[in-house]
């Protein structure tokens, strides 16, 4: 029987792009309500908790009858919030999914959660296909490169791997490239090495991706396909976007 895992939302109340987004109101819910619910649907999962710096956000979780724990607010990550309370814990498999997630979807969660379970691995992340040159591009969706049994072999900003000789349109077709879902699964051991989180690994520092932190300390960071595409609310822009596919999904004939 496969144990099941403890999902932990880290939930910033001061993101840099668009401050307090975790409470802006999506059909009448406020987002990291969203977050919540969708996780608590994983089948895999058995007990859901948000990890905060807001004592309002705990306030509002419990208000629902949810689970929620204050902590240090200078902590640099979502990861380190969960790190710190690491020993409130009592399980062997930490789902790590992000508040700004309201789209999340509880398969992909059960997946990571399985292959977590199973594979062996010190971390799981699920990684999906990239079809266009706008995706590729774009700094801000990270670019994964994988061995051939699914291990992460690098994360980047930039496009990778280099195909070389072929115009950039046309990598796509000559070559599978893979882009990351922000959602991650981690043994207990992993989130108990504090010393991790004491200041960024140098090839986190060049490309701002904390996933960098985990390879550079020599954990085994095992990648999912899946046909999922992350939808996280990042700006104003992503929330309208957001806040039409949740009303849209609510009340269909408005679509």
């Amino acid at each position: 029987m496969i144990e099941k895992a403890t999902a932990v939302i880290p939930a910033r109340i001061q993101s840099q792009r668009l401050p307090r987004k975790v409470l802006e109101d999506i059909a009448g819910k406020p987002m990291i309500r969203h977050v919540y619910e969708r996780t608590l649907a994983a089948t895999m999962v058995d007990r859901v908790c948000v990890a905060t710096d807001s004592e309002d956000v705990v306030r509002l979780v419990r208000e629902w009858g949810g689970e929620a724990i204050l902590t240090d607010a200078n902590l640099p990550s979502g990861t380190a919030r969960i790190a710190s309370i690491v020993e409130s814990l009592d399980t062997d498999m930490i789902i790590n999914v992000q508040g700004d997630q309201p789209l999340v979807e509880p398969e992909l969660i059960d997946e990571v959660a399985r292959n977590l379970a199973t594979t062996g691995a010190d971390i799981v992340t699920p990684v999906f296909p990239i079809t266009g040159v706008s995706e590729l591009t774009d700094p801000g969706i990270a670019k994964v490169v994988r061995a051939r049994d699914g291990r992460a072999l690098y994360f980047s900003r930039s496009p990778i791997p280099h195909v070389r000789d072929v115009p950039m349109a046309d990598w796509p077709k000559r070559i599978t490239l893979w882009a990351h879902y922000g959602i991650y699964g981690f043994r207990r051991h992993v989130l108990k090495r504090l010393d991790l989180f004491s200041e960024p690994s140098p090839l986190e520092q060049a490309e701002k991706l904390e996933q960098l932190r985990f390879l550079e300390a020599g954990y085994h960071i095992h990648t999912i396909m899946t046909s999922f595409r992350q939808r996280a609310v990042d700006t104003p822009k992503d929330l309208v976007g957001i806040r039409r596919v949740v009303e849209s999904v609510a009340d269909p004939e408005s679509s």
